[in-house]
């Protein structure tokens, strides 16, 4: 949970700067607590995260918004709604778009019309993918139509139960991604571990899409302990950590 309150922390401190900040979202597993925490957050009157702007990381190819598995909904569930969040201020990639192509175009430049990603919540998966980047996809890649490795497959059966998961999604590019002026990577558990230490501390790869995010002018990385097990300098991580000067920490 100090993962998730840390990220919820660093996004309020950003909103209350910036309160009709572009904030980039991510969906699964990782980033519901820091949801909660910014619901709370928002309930106990620290943060109004009512004039945000959000650009959704990607969905699902061919689910309805009100699919009970579509990102559309787990949005609304667990952060639109609980804030009060404007439609107009939502933007999610269009999953049921005739034309694929001319639309995730349309996405990219709503991003741009909007002034770019303030701040972009990123979770990761066992095979260092972020976003629906799977491994191989081009570190310099746009917004666009993916085919899901089997692995991404299995992962999300349980979300989908006995319904067949989709196997394309629209997801923004790792490009796109890299032009987010900040980048906040939640990592949480041992099964991180692997992709955590590759993204870190490997070399540069589009076999570790996230990797990218080491050629990022502003990313911070946030692991508990189960997901740093495999880091080699992770003693000199939290050294920086708690020796940073009060106007970083601040």
């Amino acid at each position: 949970m100090e993962a998730a309150h840390l990220a919820a922390w660093i996004i309020a401190r950003l909103v209350r700067r910036k309160p009709q900040a572009v904030l980039g979202l991510a969906t699964g597993t990782t980033p519901l607590a820091t949801y909660a925490e910014l619901v709370r957050m928002q309930q106990r009157g620290e943060v109004d995260l009512r004039r945000i702007v959000t650009f959704n990381l990607d969905e699902f190819v061919g689910l309805d918004e009100n699919h009970r598995c579509s990102f559309h909904r787990y949005m609304k569930t667990h952060l639109f709604d609980p804030i009060g969040l404007p439609r107009r201020q939502i933007h999610i990639p269009p999953a049921l778009a005739s034309d694929v192509p001319a639309a995730c175009h349309a996405y990219e430049m709503s991003i741009a019309a909007a002034g770019g990603i303030d701040l972009q919540l990123l979770g990761i998966g066992r095979d260092g993918h972020i976003g629906f980047n799977e491994p191989t996809s081009s570190l310099a890649s746009r917004t666009r139509i993916k085919t899901l490795a089997a692995s991404t497959v299995m992962a999300q059966q349980a979300v989908f139960g006995d319904d067949p998961v989709p196997r394309h999604v629209i997801t923004m590019g790792i490009g796109t991604i890299r032009d987010a002026r900040h980048c906040v990577l939640v990592a949480t558990g041992t099964h991180k571990a692997d992709a955590v230490a590759r993204t870190v501390e490997g070399p540069v790869s589009a076999m570790v899409p996230a990797s990218a995010l080491q050629h990022h002018p502003q990313t911070t990385i946030i692991v508990d302990g189960e997901a740093a097990a495999k880091l080699t300098l992770q003693d000199y991580y939290r050294s920086v950590f708690a020796n940073k000067p009060d106007w970083q920490k601040n």
